[in-house]
């Protein structure tokens, strides 16, 4: 199941309404070229000063599989269930300090940012892309020696979908349950704090 679009209150674009974060996933490589997209997306991402704070470090099964299974192992044990057959993880950090040495409080937004713009180019390369906060932060960055001014944010699994029927019951009711957000209404405020759109 690679296609689920989005029910919009109002058109978006169809590259936006079809991204989603399936579970489903194929155990095939995922090509150096789709990872070097896939990255590309995201260094093009806008910052606050143009400061690029993010850095990815991307864990190929098929690459350096050590690498991976170390990376893996820092996953909470539920990723850990449905992300058995992932062949690529991508570790989504930032650094939190500008080039002077200040707090760079935007920093984490700029990642999210540069996150998205990945996940969206990989759903246009027909790829699966799950993002997920479920890893062991200190254990994460014990075992890859993340220096103290990076922040660990999330971690992002890909790969090519897979058969959504091989999933665990509980995994497969989530892969077809109808995507949902809350109303624009209950998101967005007009001119005040809590005022209605």
């Amino acid at each position: 199941m690679s296609h689920k679009p989005a029910p919009t209150e109002v058109p978006i674009h169809d590259l936006l309404a079809g991204r989603w974060s399936p579970r489903a996933y194929a155990a095939e490589p995922i090509s150096r070229d789709a990872l070097r997209a896939v990255l590309e997306a995201a260094r093009w991402a806008p910052s606050a000063y143009n400061a690029q704070p993010w850095r990815f470090i991307v864990f190929d099964r098929f690459a350096d599989e050590a690498a991976f299974k170390r990376a893996f192992g820092t996953l909470v044990p539920f990723n850990q269930q449905w992300n058995a057959s992932a062949p690529v993880l991508i570790a989504v950090t930032a650094h939190t300090r500008n080039a002077k040495g200040e707090v760079n409080r935007t920093a984490l937004y700029d990642a999210g940012a540069a996150a998205m713009s990945l996940v969206l180019q990989a759903h246009a390369l027909g790829l699966a892309a799950h993002q997920m906060s479920g890893v062991d932060v200190p254990a994460f960055r014990k075992e890859f020696a993340i220096p103290e001014d990076v922040e660990v944010i999330a971690v992002i699994s890909l790969a090519h979908h897979g058969d959504a029927q091989k999933l665990e019951p509980v995994l497969r009711d989530r892969e077809k349950a109808e995507r949902a957000r809350l109303p624009v209404g209950e998101i967005a405020y007009g001119g005040a704090w809590n005022k209605a759109f």
